[in-house]
């Protein structure tokens, strides 16, 4: 206790440093965006919760210590960075096809979804997004002290996934609201394209990227 007290200056900068990054919006937010938009809220929030876990497994492996690791193995980086690029350009060429054709192609398709494929996409778009785990190391470095006591550890770990769990909920939440639906159904082509040029985006960056 005493040492997290010590500290404390530097637990809120790293719990602020989270806020600012879980906030902003990326392939996360854009992903529960489109999935409430076009599958509706119970896929939204599975959708959040895959990439919840995603962010779960980052905070684990900044805990235990995974840079060390990585340093030795760079092509482990290296195919996260191949992995997430190709499948953000994959949802960006869905966005496209639905933003070109004339009917929702989401909500008019025969078959929905299954809940564990939502959960499971949004696992890996988290999961082979290198930028998680720089941040995490980020935040571990700027919240924890040498030697930290496992208080510690738990204290902001377990802090900022909370903040992580509220934040993407609250996201899916926002975006199936009967407001938000009404919006997207009358301005459907035009979403779908500006989300399709942000997934691109997206992309291209995470595969060009040093």
């Amino acid at each position: 206790m005493q040492d997290i007290l010590t500290h404390w200056p530097q637990v809120v900068s790293a719990y602020l440093v989270y806020l600012v990054a879980v906030m902003s919006p990326g392939p996360a937010t854009m992903a529960i965006a489109s999935t409430s938009l076009g599958q509706g809220r119970r896929h939204g929030l599975v959708m959040a919760s895959g990439i919840f876990c995603g962010s779960m497994t980052w905070a684990a492996a900044a805990s235990l210590g995974l840079a060390a690791v990585l340093s030795h193995y760079a092509e482990a980086l290296f195919v996260l960075r191949v992995l997430g690029g190709c499948y953000l350009l994959y949802l960006a060429w869905r966005a496209f096809r639905s933003a070109a054709s004339n009917t929702d192609q989401m909500r008019t398709q025969r078959t929905p979804e299954r809940l564990r494929t939502t959960f499971l996409k949004g696992y890996a778009i988290h999961v082979t997004n290198p930028k998680a785990i720089f941040a995490w190391l980020a935040i571990i470095t700027i919240g924890l002290p040498a030697h930290a006591t496992p208080a510690a550890v738990a204290l902001i770990v377990g802090g900022c996934l909370a903040t992580g769990l509220t934040v993407f909920m609250a996201y899916a939440l926002l975006f199936s609201t009967p407001r938000a639906l009404a919006i997207y159904t009358s301005a459907r082509r035009t979403i779908d394209g500006v989300l399709g040029t942000l997934f691109a985006f997206a992309g291209v960056k995470l595969l060009i990227m040093r």
